[in-house]
């Protein structure tokens, strides 16, 4: 199956730099006409001049009213996705050496727009996030399953970006039998992964190699692992040598395969159902017999768009506030926030208010992204969503 190129787009004067530079995406009030068409049309794009610049997907519901797939003229298909795909593996086959559960396609990144791909071993999680992606739905199985033959292909199409595309939420098995569970590992841990359900398509695989870094920090360290999820960060401090770990989740079914992975992994962590605002109040007001002196936060995002961006750094700047007023002279804070709304300048600004607030002095020991799994584009900011920092109490 493939897609047929069927419409010419033509830029406005002056629009082509950020394109020219690399950038793939066209907004529709930088188009000279936003024609009729089916959402998700493959079409070419041209410069002012009329000179083509490339093919790609033409939404014209959507703000991102053209996605770039490829400069160069050539067939939308089956055979065009196989060769995106082979390529996504041969990269995480260098940067994840070793591990066989990793992002395999990161969207834009990969010369996939509005294409995510987790490899849970033999089992794929994917979302379709763009019409056009969608339109090529026969073809991308296809494609993964002539290059990755994998026992199962699990369509996570819930995320909210779909209702911007005009696209509807569904999750559902496309290929083979995909089970409740899967078994993954990671970095010499054990998991238990449920493609069909929980946060994302059911693991945190861009935090992988900040997870690494931090195993020589936990040694002899009361950890506080909020936002805890499926236990990732807490059962990486429970090897590493932690003397107590907790982690905590609002999401039941979250905490209950944290406590599934620690009997898998044969690790001491204790894990709980509740609120990381409360949680962190009723340590900073003592009453809690356990003094964590190592805290991660690690919430979900909380700016969905630009327009949420004041509201979302508040509620950044409250959270990491709490954070540090728990921690004693010498404690850490590892934290995150992982919205391409916010820039790394705008997190360093924000941890800065935060440890002001709560009337602490901190260093940063360490500033840091997404996994390599994750490729940051040079050229499209967009595509670097995550920042970490780990700081430290002086």
């Amino acid at each position: 199956m493939s897609v047929e190129t069927v419409l010419a787009l033509t830029l406005k004067a002056g629009e082509e730099d950020r394109l020219l530079a690399g950038h793939s995406w066209v907004f529709s009030n930088e188009l000279k006409e936003v024609p009729k068409a089916e959402p998700g049309t493959v079409a070419v794009l041209n410069l002012a001049s009329g000179k083509p610049l490339g093919v790609g997907f033409y939404n014209p519901n959507s703000l991102i009213a053209f996605r770039l797939l490829t400069r160069k003229p050539e067939p939308i298909d089956a055979a065009f996705l196989k060769e995106r795909l082979a390529a996504a593996l041969a990269y995480r086959r260098r940067v994840a050496a070793g591990e066989e559960s990793f992002r395999l396609a990161f969207g834009e990144s990969d010369g996939l727009p509005g294409l995510v791909v987790d490899k849970f071993a033999d089992f794929l999680s994917v979302q379709i996030l763009s019409a056009g992606m969608e339109r090529l739905e026969s073809a991308l199985i296809e494609a993964l399953r002539e290059v990755l033959n994998p026992k199962g292909i699990y369509f996570r199409n819930d995320h909210p970006t779909r209702s911007l595309e005009g696209l509807p939420l569904e999750c559902r098995a496309a290929f083979g039998e995909v089970p409740e569970t899967v078994r993954i590992e990671e970095g010499g841990l054990k998991y238990l992964v449920s493609p069909g359900a929980g946060q994302k398509t059911g693991f945190y695989f861009d935090q992988r190699e900040n997870r690494a870094f931090l195993k020589p920090y936990f040694k002899d360290r009361g950890v506080l692992d909020l936002h805890c999820y499926t236990g990732a960060f807490a059962l990486n401090a429970a090897r590493a040598g932690a003397a107590q770990v907790f982690g905590l989740d609002s999401s039941g079914p979250a905490i209950a395969l944290a406590k599934e992975n620690a009997k898998l992994n044969g690790l001491e962590a204790e894990f709980d159902e509740g609120d990381a605002e409360e949680v962190l109040d009723a340590f900073a007001g003592d009453k809690q017999p356990f003094k964590p002196d190592f805290i991660l936060v690690d919430p979900p995002s909380l700016v969905s768009s630009r327009k949420h961006l004041p509201a979302g750094l508040r509620a950044y700047a409250k959270l990491n506030t709490a954070a540090f007023r728990c921690l004693p002279k010498g404690g850490l804070l590892a934290t995150s926030t992982c919205s391409h709304h916010v820039s790394r300048e705008d997190f360093v600004k924000t941890l800065r208010a935060a440890a002001a607030k709560a009337g602490k002095s901190a260093r940063i020991l360490a500033l840091r992204g997404q996994a390599a799994d994750h490729p940051v584009l040079l050229a499209m900011p967009e595509t670097e969503y995550l920042h970490f920092a780990l700081l430290e109490i002086v």
